[in-house]
């Protein structure tokens, strides 16, 4: 009998002077072992913003069950709400925690989080071989009604639209889900749309926006059986 395939897993420290960023993802789902402990994030350290709990606890945007485990904490109650739901309809498993300048904006910590989570992704694909590699979806929250389409090209774009009414949703400025998502598909090296086709309240259109994303993720990043080691590309290169 054949082995199961490994899983995609990564680990991702990014330090800048405005974050202290850590990112751990299994694009298979599964368990992931607790964020390692260090000079950020210590003990004894003591968060800028807010303290951090500890990774056990259950809070707003976490499962810890056997297929996913989720844990989630920005500082930004609504960015941990859209990677949390992204994170558990692409069927990924997902740790991230962050220290960010939130006295100043959620510019930083929302950007440089995306930057770590798109780190992640393309070190936990490894060689993009055996893939799927398109990905599309669309995504129904009540009214609002979101599509996104992915290809795992290594030319990295983005396009967005997504016609937000306010300037904030929560704790998050509504530019940001625009500008995060670009920065993760600069960092994934993916081609990425994703469009907000109708809605009338913009927490249902940003939450569509990021299911729509995991579906179209999950489909791209799937293995496709008889084309191990393959690249699928008329070029002969991603």
């Amino acid at each position: 009998m054949s082995k199961p395939p490994l899983r995609r897993t990564a680990l991702i420290n990014r330090n800048t002077n405005e974050t202290k960023i850590q990112v751990s993802l299994s694009l298979d789902g599964g368990p992931l072992e607790p964020l390692p402990d260090n000079a950020d994030f210590s003990a004894e350290s003591v968060a800028p913003n807010a303290p951090i709990p500890s990774q056990t606890t259950n809070h707003h945007a976490s499962q810890l069950k056997g297929s996913q485990q989720i844990w989630i904490w920005t500082g930004i109650g609504f960015l941990d709400h859209m990677l949390h739901a992204w994170s558990k309809h692409a069927g990924w498993s997902l740790r991230v925690r962050c220290r960010g300048d939130l006295a100043i904006d959620d510019h930083h910590t929302t950007e440089d989080t995306l930057l770590a989570l798109g780190t992640a992704f393309t070190t936990a694909l490894g060689p993009r071989t055996g893939l799927a590699r398109f990905g599309h979806c669309y995504a129904p929250l009540d009214e609002a009604l979101s599509r996104a389409v992915i290809d795992i090209s290594s030319r990295p774009f983005f396009v967005g639209d997504f016609g937000f009414a306010g300037p904030m949703i929560g704790q998050l400025n509504s530019q940001m889900i625009h500008h995060g998502l670009s920065s993760w598909a600069m960092a994934a090296g993916v081609t990425l749309h994703v469009d907000v086709i109708r809605g009338s309240n913009d927490h249902h259109r940003a939450e569509s926006a990021f299911k729509a994303l995991a579906g179209a993720c999950r489909m791209a990043c799937a293995r496709i059986e008889g084309k191990e080691g393959e690249v699928g590309s008329t070029k002969g290169v991603l």
